[in-house]
């Protein structure tokens, strides 16, 4: 372009602003190019003709496009015409095979396979966990690569790094998040095969860490009357009474909502669990009553179990396992202890049968032809045993510790 044709100057276009016209407004620069001023912002347009027909281009909005941006824009558009190219039908296809490119490598195929599956299947806080694990050791070195040109030493040399920091586990997490991507992409017709299984049993064995928890009766006699005397807040203390009696994950307890609960059919219906499906919850009258005191102090927020410091969010984390650690229970019992705890005592001493039990730990329970039962299976058999396992930890408390299994007292 010649000097002639370049008419505005940065300090023109940076006063040139909707409110100085009060109107939209066009300031042209030359050779096609000009300023678009409307209420919404400014945004630099290049008018020209190309098959007979006047065509516009847009070449970004000031102030993150600067006038000598637009002009280099508008000089390579021109530069597109001389060789008969139209620059809009240019740019849309580069675009598409931008999508193309990004669709075939890691990063685009482990995106995509978040958003419309991973995130579906596991809880609110796993999600965006795995998210992070991708995002700090696969994309580094895997992220632009074409899926079909990733083998099993790329992918080792990760996993290796990761456990020459002496985090085996975390190792392990990724080949799997790295595996079900893969999986993906095979069943979406962009990889052949799944590279990760060629890595079976190559690291060493995870370090298995099982969250601390009390199994037998006068253990577990001697924690709940440990937390009867805890002193902390009155949501954490509520929350912590009923821990024991649900033993759902700390997750789904702290995410619970006033609008879940059905007072009239005693049950508590989660939105989604681990596993990403819904769970009926039948909640004993022990259950209730707890809750009846929480709806006394946070019955007109969002949350049954509120966080302290407010702005709308439910109760932290690590409230329920601060709470046991001031009782001296560090090590003894954990805030995922008590799903061990009653799993342990209602298969061996009361007698519930595993599926009906697994199911009320939202669990993923199939039948014998592998189709996962819906969220309201055994309910009936659910509410009698959530009942029996709370009266037996009631019973655990009175003098005595008449620990006689409840399943069993009633056949006799």
């Amino acid at each position: 372009m010649t000097r002639a044709a370049n008419k505005l100057t940065e300090t023109a276009v940076k006063h040139a602003t909707f409110s100085k016209y009060g109107k939209r407004t066009k300031l042209a620069d030359g050779a096609g190019l000009y300023l678009d001023i409307q209420k919404a912002g400014r945004y630099w347009r290049l008018k020209y003709r190309y098959g007979g027909k006047e065509k516009l281009l847009a070449l970004g909005v000031y102030p993150d496009v600067s006038l000598k941006e637009a002009r280099a824009k508008r000089d390579e558009a021109k530069r597109l015409l001389a060789d008969n190219i139209d620059p809009v039908t240019h740019r849309q296809r580069e675009k598409a095979e931008r999508v193309e490119a990004t669709a075939t490598t890691f990063k685009g195929i482990a995106l995509e396979w978040l958003e419309h599956v991973h995130k579906k299947n596991v809880g609110a806080t796993t999600y965006p966990k795995n998210k992070r694990r991708l995002e700090m050791y696969a994309y580094p070195k895997l992220g632009r690569r074409p899926m079909a040109e990733i083998e099993p030493p790329d992918v080792l040399a990760i996993l290796r790094e990761i456990e020459g920091k002496g985090h085996v586990d975390n190792a392990h997490r990724l080949k799997t998040l790295i595996g079900q991507v893969f999986r993906y992409a095979v069943s979406t017709g962009r990889a052949t095969r799944d590279v990760t299984a060629d890595l079976r049993g190559i690291l060493p064995a995870p370090n298995v860490k099982h969250h601390a928890a009390v199994t037998t009766p006068d253990e577990i006699a001697d924690m709940l009357k440990k937390i009867d005397t805890y002193w902390g807040s009155p949501t954490v203390c509520l929350a912590l009474k009923l821990s024991p009696y649900l033993f759902l994950r700390p997750g789904n307890l702290r995410h619970m909502r006033w609008e879940e609960i059905d007072w009239d059919a005693a049950t508590w219906t989660t939105d989604t669990t681990k596993n990403g499906e819904p769970l009926v919850v039948p909640l004993a009258r022990q259950a209730i009553d707890l809750l009846k005191e929480l709806q006394e102090l946070n019955g007109n927020r969002e949350w049954v179990f509120p966080s302290g410091a407010g702005k709308g969010r439910p109760m932290s984390e690590n409230a329920i396992t601060g709470a046991l650690n001031r009782l001296e229970l560090q090590g003894i019992m954990s805030a995922h202890g008590f799903r061990a705890m009653a799993k342990t005592v209602l298969t061996e001493r009361l007698g519930f049968r595993t599926e009906i039990i697994e199911m009320q730990m939202a669990h993923r329970v199939r039948d014998v032809h592998g189709r996962a039962y819906n969220r309201t299976t055994w309910l009936p058999e659910r509410q009698a045993m959530m009942q029996q396992w709370a009266d037996y930890l009631d019973n655990l408390k009175k003098p005595g510790n008449n620990v006689t299994p409840i399943h069993q007292a009633a056949s006799e």
